[in-house]
């Protein structure tokens, strides 16, 4: 440990402080130039697998524009959902935490900041009270005060070792911040596909309780063939127990709605059963959002789990960087003040400041260990980035299946629907003459309930897969890019 000083009380022998500046000037010269070289290359993304094109896209073209809105889910057209969905962001407490989370990291980044600036400790003064006796005197009470006085202590970032650290603190920061970006994507589908659940129930619930008051009506036309002995009693029993299995169908498709209701409310921060959804009808309150003929090639840029995977990237390729540096000479100023043995009756009487030097870390084997456990940190890092990336891909991919499959799917159950009406009134028909079996009429009955509510089942399916895509898109967010810099900003505020 090396320092010079300026003393006021008496002035440093100019050889000495020659041969210091001297000292410095040449340990500064050699290592300069190898500076950069110790802390490793500029950082460079990670390679990942190269993506041209979506493969359910058949050929259609790829774009780095803004195609995807911020509010990209006022397209399904549903004010009701759209309340919601603005409801849950500001009060929900997904929203809450993530909030409380990134304006924890904001504070920790704001702490982290302070390395750079200079160190002020301030030292108290203290009354000493002695009382003693010498030999063949009488016994003595003194007091005294010592000096008041402070110190400052800023270390040089001549490395940029201070520098590493900090750039390696602002990307922990914005890994945060796409947690808070992924917390609010994911409540958004969420709260989406509770709603979808919610209609489609009540669309079901409706069919049902038609498909029950007309299998009542059936029942009642047994009773009257029966008094007539036109029909057997079994027929009535038969009638009445298809009538019960109807009711506890409806039964549980309540029960559901409710459950889905309750959940909805817990995701919106308000007490589950203090939600009341109005009824409606799924098809008419949602439409269904149209995929845009060019999608983003850029999802890397956009899902706030892939950037959030790469500013991890980032964090450890710094860490590695100060690693590195912290192996090298530290050089801080340091000065002090201090008052006389009276801080009361007197002025700042002493002062020095001066430049100190330290190199303890040239054959330091922990500082060796931190740099490999470093780069081997920027390795797994690496790796996880690749693999978050590959399940992107996958995410998307599948979601674009789903969306081709399930438009496919309402058009064959839209035209097995259309058939089996014009059986069923056929033999409605039929049946009151008594030239069709009972039979026959439960069975085309059950076909075109169940038809009837896979296509709901299926239209809420699509509207899902649709969330599902915009959310493996990256949703609305603007395209980042970890390596570059950037002013640190309120994110939550700069959508």
């Amino acid at each position: 440990m090396g320092v010079i000083t300026v003393n006021r009380r008496g002035p440093l022998d100019r050889v000495e402080r020659s041969r210091a500046r001297a000292f410095v000037l040449a340990a500064v010269a050699s290592l300069v130039a190898g500076c950069a070289t110790i802390q490793g290359p500029d950082y460079k993304q990670p390679d990942v697998p190269d993506k041209p094109q979506w493969s359910q896209l058949e050929g259609r073209e790829l774009s780095t524009s803004e195609v995807i809105q911020p509010d990209w889910w006022h397209g399904f057209g549903d004010p009701y959902l759209i309340k919601l969905i603005q409801r849950a962001i500001d009060e929900g407490m997904d929203m809450r935490l993530a909030a409380l989370r990134l304006d924890k990291a904001g504070i920790q980044l704001g702490k982290d900041r302070f390395s750079a600036t200079p160190k002020v400790t301030a030292l108290s003064p203290t009354d000493a009270i002695a009382r003693g006796k010498r030999d063949n005197e009488r016994s003595k009470t003194s007091r005294e005060t010592e000096s008041l006085g402070a110190s400052l202590t800023w270390e040089l970032d001549i490395w940029g070792k201070i520098r590493k650290d900090l750039q390696a603190a602002d990307a922990r920061y914005r890994a945060t911040e796409m947690d808070w970006r992924a917390t609010q994507l994911s409540l958004i589908a969420s709260v989406a596909e509770r709603y979808f659940q919610i209609r489609q129930f009540d669309e079901q619930i409706a069919q049902q309780v038609a498909s029950k008051a007309q299998a009542e009506q059936l029942l009642g036309i047994y009773y009257a063939q029966h008094k007539e002995g036109m029909v057997p009693e079994t027929r009535i029993r038969s009638q009445k127990a298809e009538i019960s299995s109807l009711q506890n169908r409806l039964v549980e498709m309540q029960r559901g709605r409710s459950e889905s209701e309750l959940k909805l409310a817990t995701l919106l921060g308000v007490p589950s059963g203090e939600l009341q959804v109005p009824v409606g009808n799924l098809r008419d309150s949602v439409r269904l959002l149209e995929v845009p003929e060019v999608l983003p090639a850029d999802v890397l840029s956009r899902r706030p789990d892939v950037l959030k995977a790469e500013y991890g990237v980032l964090q450890a390729h710094h860490l590695v960087g100060k690693a590195r540096l912290a192996r090298l000479p530290t050089f801080s100023l340091t000065g002090a003040a201090k008052t006389g043995t009276s801080f009361v009756s007197t002025v700042i009487n002493t002062w020095t400041f001066g430049l100190a030097a330290s190199w303890s870390g040239l054959f330091d084997r922990d500082l060796a260990m931190d740099v490999k456990l470093s780069e081997a940190e920027v390795k797994i890092s690496r790796e996880e980035y690749r693999k978050t990336v590959l399940e992107a891909f996958e995410e998307v991919e599948i979601a674009l299946l789903n969306l081709n499959a399930r438009q496919e799917q309402i058009k064959l159950l839209e035209a097995q629907v259309v058939d089996l009406q014009v059986v069923r009134n056929v033999q409605d028909a039929r049946l009151r003459e008594g030239l069709v079996s009972q039979l026959e009429v439960f069975e085309t009955e059950r076909t075109l309930l169940g038809a009837q509510q896979e296509i709901l089942s299926t239209y809420q399916q699509l509207l899902t897969d649709t969330v599902t895509l915009y959310k493996a898109l990256g949703g609305g967010w603007e395209a980042e890019h970890p390596g570059e810099r950037r002013k640190v900003a309120d994110s939550k505020t700069s959508k």
